[in-house]
């Protein structure tokens, strides 16, 4: 088991994702507790990136209801037909908000946050069981970079769920 996180002394994310991915692996692959896995993938991304705000959504009946995080207090509940986590859970892609204002629905947990992006985290069979919500304190904070490195490591993640 991982004890340190080893964050290279860069800005460039792509960089970053890169070096946490064999990381997070080593982390999470012998662990089948999922709730621990979460925990733990939140913290990793809190302390790499210092997002505003890092948790999980899971799906519970017929909401979003969350689920391990860090950063301060959160919705508790949310429908899928709801804000960007509900969008990201229809749609079952990727979404990045570069201006939480401007999201037609935008659940407002915090008015501290300005962009968000949230990851689809998939069962063996293809359906969502949760999103990864990611916000920041900025605008505009979002690139293809962090797409591409949140959804290999929520790859990653998938992989520890037994069927």
């Amino acid at each position: 088991m991982a004890e340190t996180l080893y964050i290279p002394q860069t800005t460039a994310r792509k960089e970053i994702y890169e070096s946490l991915l064999p990381q997070v692996e080593g982390l999470i692959s012998g662990e089948t507790d999922t709730i621990a896995n979460l925990a733990n993938l939140a913290a990793v991304l809190k302390e790499a990136f210092s997002f505003f705000w890092v948790g999980f959504y899971i799906k519970k009946e017929n909401q979003l209801v969350l689920g391990p995080f860090q950063g301060p207090i959160a919705c508790t509940r949310i429908n899928f037909n709801k804000g960007v986590c509900g969008y990201c859970y229809r749609t079952k892609e990727t979404v990045i908000v570069p201006n939480v204002d401007e999201f037609p629905g935008h659940i407002a947990c915090s008015s501290a946050s300005k962009s968000e992006i949230v990851v689809p985290v998939f069962d063996h069979t293809g359906e969502v069981l949760m999103v990864l919500d990611v916000d920041s304190d900025e605008l505009n904070d979002f690139s293809e970079d962090d797409k591409v490195g949140l959804e290999k490591m929520m790859k990653l993640l998938e992989k520890t769920f037994t069927v």
